[in-house]
């Protein structure tokens, strides 16, 4: 499940133009934030 996620996320930076520099780390920092984001949904 995850690499899918990855590669979804990978598509739709792509596909918007971000990040603007093609920084190896926004993909990674992107589906942490996610990661993130779900838990505190989970917690609430």
């Amino acid at each position: 499940m995850r690499a899918q996620l990855r590669v979804l996320v990978k598509r739709i930076l792509r596909k918007h133009g971000y990040p603007p520099d093609k920084h190896e780390k926004a993909t990674p920092t992107v589906l942490e934030q996610a990661e993130l984001l779900s838990q505190e949904s989970v917690a609430a």
